[in-house]
């Protein structure tokens, strides 16, 4: 089994950044043929890395730190008079912990999303080996959510990845038709109340990237830890 101290990395070459047009970014991998348990992954997620499918990986560039990694003190945690809307809002739906799998229900889902909120993302256009190896492939401890609304429909998924000293928000998809719902911050909400019923600490969002739009809705959960200088700031 890896430790800290015998784990390998790669670094990739340069490449277009995912968030900053116009940027290139470098990726740090861990090694994919180290054996990473559970203790090793939460201590890795405390250094800003995070999952996609089978790689664990965290931004290595040379002249950019905008990428911060940011997570939610579960605990201390109070939410905002729109969040407390949004909580309200949804309380008809129900939730089921299933295992990580494709399916002709799920996939249709993600698809719907992708294509109507992110075709200008290099995530566009999906497919079912995409979402196999972003969602499904991997070896950590890792849960798919069911958000059903009262007829059974599956309005939302919610991808998260158990920790030792919380949970890992890994990917949200939901029906784009249900605006009005705000599934993407009622899916975190409902993550960090999963969290603090579990009697963790941490909620892990990912990165947060001050100039990219689409990362400011991290912004809206307070308080908020931020990893800068590989020390995590409460801010």
């Amino acid at each position: 089994m890896s430790d800290l101290q015998t784990l390998r990395f790669y670094a990739t070459p340069p490449h277009d950044c995912s968030y900053l047009p116009g940027r290139k970014a470098k990726t740090l991998f861990v090694d994919p043929q180290a054996e990473v348990d559970g203790a090793l992954y939460s201590q890795l997620s405390d250094l800003g890395f995070r999952r996609s499918g089978s790689h664990i990986y965290r931004p290595h560039c040379d002249s950019c730190n905008a990428c911060v990694s940011v997570r939610i003190p579960v605990r201390e945690f109070t939410p905002s008079k729109t969040q407390r809307r949004i909580w309200r809002r949804n309380s008809d739906l129900t939730v089921k912990r299933v295992a990580p799998q494709l399916t002709i229900e799920y996939y249709r889902l993600y698809d719907r999303y992708i294509t109507e909120r992110h075709a200008d993302g290099d995530m566009y256009p999906p497919s079912p080996s995409q979402f196999m190896s972003f969602l499904v492939e991997g070896r950590q401890p890792s849960t798919f959510y069911e958000f059903r609304d009262r007829q059974n429909e599956l309005v939302a998924i919610a991808v998260t990845d158990q920790l030792d000293q919380g949970l890992s928000a890994l990917y949200t998809f939901y029906a784009p038709v249900l605006e009005k719902r705000s599934l993407g911050t009622y899916a975190i909400l409902w993550q960090i109340e999963s969290a603090r019923q579990a009697k963790l600490d941490y909620l892990y969002l990912g990165y947060w990237v001050r100039d990219c739009r689409k990362m400011n809705y991290k912004t809206a959960y307070h308080p908020l830890d931020m990893l800068i200088a590989d020390q995590w700031i409460r801010v």
